[in-house]
């Protein structure tokens, strides 16, 4: 199989890391049947160590899609019937009566707790948060939320007769020889990328995250719950590498991990609408993105077609699988390591009040003096900056 380093995704890289500074560093990785294309760029962590392939990432939200495909998995398999309630599998949920697996996995409800999970002073009160769950209707523009897939991971275990992790390594890591992946690196540390200094604007408030030690989760629910690696959530903490992602969008388009009418029962638009006002909620498929009719509001590269399941991670990801043209997009980037990520200006200013262009790029000075880099708004220079060249790359 061909596989080779591109000048035109070494571009995407370029702009992402060096000529804006969006990004710290940008590991991407493209292809078909034939071939796999990559390239990369940029610095792990403050020492300023050069990302590789065997440089680890922080999946975040990528997690989101590895449980979606373990409850098709476990549904292949007749150990799950979606048109079942939640609590048939975990009564623990038990003010989900009546909400149905299908129903969680599409977020076709919202799922709210009496109180945030990850304000919660202690991992068994985060998880007393989470098992007195409710379900609302959605009600508004946006239905994606991390609740769903944090419900689904209990779904999975109970249906499944063992724990999260070692679900994905039967199913999915372990045929698919994704060796790296796991919900802590411990033994690997050194090569985590680092989501460490984390700085936001909400909307006065002047934050910033520091202390994060390579390899623990950004997502603070992860990092209450996930008890150093042992009981990784279902909505984020798991790590891996470019390859191991590689392996996992080979595996899913050659049906080792579900069967092709679990693919596209995944790919269908559960959430998706046109609003009286003109505008439109999100499309949203089982734990991914689908097809939006509009390409600025839509996750899926405008060059994949209406079967492609998509996934972003709030640390700088991006995944696509298209099954119809069997095409597949890993792109591992850092978007938070020294970086304002969180932009939310008072009520009367807009990003240039702070110095930013209108699309967030730019830098600013923080209250120490110090020169942040903006990746404010970063997802909506995909399409222009990332997504423009690999379609060139794979010569679309």
């Amino acid at each position: 199989m061909e596989r080779h380093m591109d000048p035109d995704l070494m571009q995407a890289v370029s702009y992402f890391v060096h000529e804006t500074g969006i990004m710290s560093c940008l590991s991407i990785a493209c292809g078909d049947d034939d071939r796999t294309i990559y390239a990369s760029g940029g610095v792990i962590n403050a020492q300023g160590d050069a990302v590789t392939e065997e440089s680890i990432f922080d999946l975040a939200s990528l997690t989101k899609l590895m449980t979606s495909l373990m409850v098709y998995r476990l549904r292949d398999e007749g150990l799950i019937d979606l048109t079942r309630p939640v609590v048939d599998y975990e009564p623990r949920f038990s003010a989900l009566q009546g909400v149905t697996v299908e129903e969680v996995l599409g977020f076709q409800v919202a799922l709210i707790t009496p109180e945030r999970v990850d304000t919660q002073v202690s991992r068994e009160r985060g998880l007393d948060m989470l098992f007195r769950i409710e379900a609302r209707p959605n009600a508004g523009r946006r239905a994606y939320s991390d609740m769903h897939s944090m419900v689904l991971k209990y779904v999975l275990e109970n249906a499944g007769g063992m724990p999260y992790m070692k679900l994905l390594s039967k199913y999915m890591l372990d045929p698919l020889n994704m060796h790296v992946t796991c919900s802590v690196p411990t033994e690997q540390r050194h090569l985590a990328v680092s989501c460490d200094r984390e700085h936001r604007i909400e909307p006065d408030r002047w934050l910033l995250r520091t202390g994060i030690t390579p390899g623990t989760p950004h997502d603070p629910k992860a990092r209450l719950l996930n008890r150093e690696g042992d009981d990784c959530p279902g909505h984020a903490g798991l790590f891996g590498t470019v390859q191991d992602m590689v392996r996992l969008c080979r595996g899913v388009l050659d049906g080792r991990v579900v069967s092709r009418e679990s693919l596209r029962d995944m790919a269908q638009n559960r959430t998706g609408r046109q609003l009286e006002d003109g505008s439109y909620t999100q499309y949203l498929g089982a734990q991914c993105y689908v097809k939006h009719p509009i390409q600025r509001y839509s996750e899926v590269p405008v060059f994949m077609g209406d079967q492609t399941l998509a996934v972003s991670g709030f640390t700088g990801h991006h995944l696509s699988i298209d099954p119809d043209r069997r095409l597949f997009i890993v792109a591992l980037g850092n978007r938070v390591l020294d970086r304002l990520t969180v932009l939310v200006p008072p009520q009367g200013k807009s990003l240039t009040d702070y110095g930013l262009s209108e699309d967030g790029r730019g830098s600013l000075l923080w209250k120490d003096g110090v020169k942040i880099m903006s990746s404010v708004q970063y997802v909506y220079l995909r399409d222009e900056h990332l997504h423009r060249h690999i379609r060139a790359a794979l010569d679309l």
